[in-house]
């Protein structure tokens, strides 16, 4: 990668942010400036925490600003790039004689899932999952709608991953510990982390269970027909 390469990729994804209308930049963790804020803004604020906000300069405002816009932009970005390794995956999936784990590691996208449920990573999962992770990543355009089932957590797990290649490749300038805020917005309270987590255990059954990964959580959340059927 040279120094043009960079200025290219970043140039793309500033553009991108635009297109992310589903998540503001504040939720991204953008700060805004209490100049900027309405009467009633401020009031959802701390004295202290306003006066914080107010005393940041003009550089580190704008920087910060571009940092945000740079991961609103690799959010868009990588969603479309995530659907694309999927059929790519699927592709690899249809050649294969027998799903094993080994074959699912050597995946783009599926190796990203929990890795103990590998061996049922088959074509038909597959074509539900890129269902489900149109579905999510429709929301970042659409207005973000938090997943309404197992897999669509799993898929902003597999989002996340992609954005980590993308920034690594490019060492993108982004806000400190970006996962982590993004996280919080997309995953809150999300079961499907506990899917990543060592103690495995108790995983393979009740409702973590890949089974029930399609299930909606509750009668009113919504999964794709083609998902859930």
């Amino acid at each position: 990668m040279n120094a043009d390469e960079d200025d290219d990729i970043t140039e793309e994804l500033l553009a991108d942010s635009e297109k992310l209308t589903g998540l503001s930049l504040e939720l991204l963790g953008l700060d805004p400036h209490p100049d900027d804020m309405t009467a009633e803004q401020r009031l959802q604020f701390d004295p202290e925490d306003l006066a914080e906000m107010a005393s940041a300069g003009a550089d580190d405002r704008e920087r910060s600003g571009r940092q945000t816009r740079l991961l609103a932009g690799l959010l868009w970005n990588s969603s479309s790039i995530l659907i694309d390794q999927l059929f790519r995956d699927l592709g690899t999936l249809n050649e294969l004689e027998a799903v094993t784990p080994e074959a699912i590691a050597g995946t783009s996208v599926l190796s990203s899932l929990p890795p103990q449920f590998a061996s049922n990573y088959d074509a038909a999962f597959t074509q539900r999952f890129i269902v489900v992770a149109a579905d999510i990543t429709a929301s970042l355009a659409r207005g973000w709608a938090a997943p309404g089932c197992l897999a669509g957590e799993l898929a902003v797990h597999c989002l996340l991953d992609q954005a980590r290649i993308t920034e690594d490749i490019y060492e993108l300038d982004l806000p400190e510990e970006w996962r982590a805020i993004v996280e919080e917005v997309l995953l809150e309270d999300a079961d499907s982390a506990i899917l990543y987590t060592d103690g495995t255990s108790e995983q393979g059954a009740g409702k973590l269970d890949i089974r029930h990964w399609f299930e909606p959580f509750t009668p009113g959340d919504a999964v794709p027909p083609y998902a859930c059927s």
